[in-house]
């Protein structure tokens, strides 16, 4: 299994777009590092140029994070045009995204967890050896799905990937709101306290192979009237599951559905084959 080492991913609708001005870099200091469980770290950071993070009212809001060589001693904010003129291509800074679980604008911290898995990819291992004081430079945040308090009931269908935006949307729901969460973790030990509305009924399915995520949601009865879904995590997974809403009639206004990495794919193989058949998920039919 790669690791998982991205949160949000660049979707085929938005890369057919004209590109937008780069969002600027802003570079935070870890104030605390926590293990939440065996593989997922939280990292909470601050810092003076905390006022220039703009939020936005996604629940979903996510940051480009930028990944420099150590050995390279290049300061933040990273011309990336200008360094392409110097550097080898192995030699630029690596960007990954990650989902904002949370935003303190009082006490001027915002929350990013990542999950870990051993020395694979780039975020997860810089997490696992944060201390307090070292930078994270990223740009953000970006982001497009925030629960409507005006659907009949909410479906979440998620990984340890997805986890934190799925939190995130939990945490805005309203009091009386129902639906369905299902979230895929390798075992017992990787859940965590997900606070939901008493109408919310949260589910954890444990093992790695996508399909039981899928096989999770179709085994369930649905609730009545119109659901708004948010499916985000293994892209095998996540084409499972477009099928299924597909046959349960889900409008494309009523779902949002990516897919965050592939199993077995490293996190740059993952990328380039978003470009590739085998990358794309269709979206459901209006």
């Amino acid at each position: 299994m790669s690791s998982i080492d991205a949160t949000i991913p660049d979707h085929p609708e938005r890369s057919a777009r004209p590109q937008r001005p780069a969002r600027p870099q802003i570079t935070l200091e870890v104030v605390r590092r926590e293990q939440l469980t065996p593989h997922l770290v939280r990292i909470v950071l601050g810092g003076d140029q905390f006022e220039a993070f703009a939020p936005n009212d996604s629940t979903d809001a996510y940051v480009k994070i930028f990944f420099a060589k150590p050995e390279l001693d290049l300061e933040p904010p990273y011309d990336v045009a200008a360094l392409r003129e110097t550097l080898a291509p192995e030699d630029l800074p690596v960007t990954r995204t990650y989902t904002v679980r949370a935003i303190d604008t009082i006490a001027r911290i915002l929350t990013i967890d990542f999950v870990v898995h051993g020395s694979d990819g780039l975020a997860g291992p810089w997490a696992d050896g944060a201390r307090p004081g070292d930078r994270l430079t990223f740009a953000g945040p970006g982001g497009g799905y925030r629960p409507d308090p005006e659907s009949d009931w909410h479906l979440f269908a998620v990984d340890q990937s997805a986890l934190p935006a799925a939190a995130a949307a939990l945490d805005e729901l309203p009091r009386e709101a129902r639906g369905l969460v299902f979230v895929q973790v390798p075992d017992v030990s990787e859940e965590i306290e997900l606070p939901a509305p008493s109408g919310v009924v949260v589910r954890w399915v444990h093992g790695v192979e996508p399909a039981l995520l899928v096989d999770a949601v179709t085994a369930v009865p649905w609730l009545d009237g119109r659901p708004q879904i948010f499916a985000h995590g293994e892209r095998e997974a996540m084409k499972g599951l477009r099928n299924l809403f597909r046959e349960r009639g889900v409008q494309r206004s009523e779902l949002s559905l990516s897919g965050y990495w592939a199993q077995g794919r490293t996190e740059d193989r993952f990328q380039a084959e978003k470009r590739e058949p085998i990358g794309v998920i269709e979206p459901v039919s209006d």
